[in-house]
């Protein structure tokens, strides 16, 4: 091969098999789903940013656990037998100048198609996601100096009631639906 084709030939074969795709992962903002492979990342849907801070089982007899349980309704404290308390940590940022209602559309999918709504907690859950109260212009939800934000996790809790099936329906999928701005749905696997 000549000299002055060696090169193009390494360009066209490192092309070919995706050698530069890891140079980064620009998703396309204006798409109707947006995605993230994992959670930690921000994912813009509609106007405002969203990242799963963390997610996992709470235990009801464990202390930290106990204070992020408060406030369940009396009609869905019980478990049954096959059913976990899962919680997702979600962030919220408002990049943008005017105050923005978050999303009031949060669902956990699993591999089946089950689809698991969250459980709405009563206002004496300090750590609860509300989708009532907006996310203030260029700041955060949990807001500074809540309990909430002064946690390691720094996420606001989505409550969930999962069954020990679809834990095993792997991988669960987050999904948000936009609520003001553009008209998306962003959908985040969560590491389970």
């Amino acid at each position: 091969m000549p000299r002055l084709h060696r090169p193009l030939a390494v360009l066209v074969a490192l092309l070919a098999s995706g050698g530069l795709a890891a140079c980064g992962n620009h998703p396309d903002e204006n798409a109707r789903v947006v995605r993230a492979e994992t959670e930690g990342l921000y994912l813009n849907i509609g106007s405002l940013n969203y990242q799963v801070q963390v997610s996992r089982q709470l235990n009801a007899d464990d202390v930290q656990d106990r204070s992020y349980l408060e406030g369940v309704p009396a009609a869905e404290r019980a478990l049954k037998p096959d059913e976990v308390w899962f919680g997702v940590f979600l962030r919220v940022e408002n990049e943008t100048g005017v105050a923005q209602p978050p999303s009031d559309d949060i669902q956990i999918v699993d591999t089946q198609e089950e689809v698991f709504r969250p459980v709405v907690l009563d206002p004496t859950n300090l750590f609860a996601y509300r989708s009532a109260d907006f996310v203030p212009a260029h700041d955060v939800v949990p807001l500074r100096d809540t309990p909430a934000f002064d946690t390691p996790i720094r996420g606001s809790l989505v409550l969930f009631k999962l069954t020990l099936t679809s834990l095993g329906n792997r991988p669960l999928e987050l999904k948000i639906e936009s609520r003001s701005g553009r008209t998306q749905t962003g959908i985040i696997d969560l590491d389970v």
